[in-house]
């Protein structure tokens, strides 16, 4: 139990430093194009079809998204008006996501349905969890733990989702990065390198997950 919650601490941090290290260091070497990450989105949203999709800046580091309900790719500070290698990188796989939804993509069309189940287990599931555990003697105790476990199992099941989402979408990013010549060649893989460091911390988030269900489990086991 303490070697999962060791385990639970760790690769998070593990994961959100190697984000902010790879994107850090590649945010220091500029495409040789000179073309800004917003530029990019643009060149990429129009080649596929996609004038009604805005670009956004908004404030922050990191927090590049695309808005469905918007029809809106929004850009961070760290990356609108940047030319930096891994600036494009990340707009290109927010392009990405803009695609999958126009082309009607299924894993992120499930993703979407699961949002709101999601939303509420998520918040909830614990709570359920410590009102079982409290009356964990009477028989509607033990069924609250079981609903808490299968809330979180939803959620779980909502990340198992995302993975094909989020590789997706580096993967149409890095192919329009290439067949578009927006980078040269000795820049996709550097590009590469930061898309895969920020698809690997929803890997460790899933990972984690799964851990924590795993400490469910084995606590109701002990009772």
């Amino acid at each position: 139990m303490l070697l999962l919650f060791i385990l639970m601490l760790i690769l998070p941090l593990i994961a959100s430093l190697n984000v902010k290290l790879t994107f850090s260091k590649y945010s220091d070497i500029s495409n040789s194009r000179g073309l800004t990450a917003d530029q990019v989105a643009r060149q990429i949203l129009d080649s596929n079809g996609l004038y009604n999709v805005g670009i956004e800046r908004i404030s922050g580091s990191l927090t590049d998204h695309y808005d469905p309900a918007a029809n809106v790719v929004r850009l961070s500070e760290s990356t609108y008006g940047k030319t930096s290698v891994a600036a494009i990188g990340v707009a290109a796989h927010e392009c990405g996501h803009a695609c999958q939804h126009a082309e009607s993509y299924t894993p992120i069309l499930i993703r979407s349905k699961l949002v709101p189940v999601t939303n509420i287990c998520s918040q909830t599931w614990i709570y359920v969890f410590l009102i079982g555990a409290f009356l964990s003697q009477l028989t509607i105790g033990t069924s609250l733990i079981w609903v808490s476990i299968a809330m979180f199992s939803a959620v779980i099941l909502f990340q198992l989702v995302t993975l094909p989402v989020e590789f997706d979408a580096s993967g149409r990013a890095l192919k329009a990065l290439e067949n578009d010549c927006i980078l040269e060649s000795d820049e996709v893989p550097q590009a590469r390198k930061v898309l895969r460091a920020a698809a690997m911390t929803y890997v460790t988030a899933l990972v984690v997950s799964i851990l924590q269900l795993l400490r469910l489990l084995l606590s109701i086991r002990r009772r």
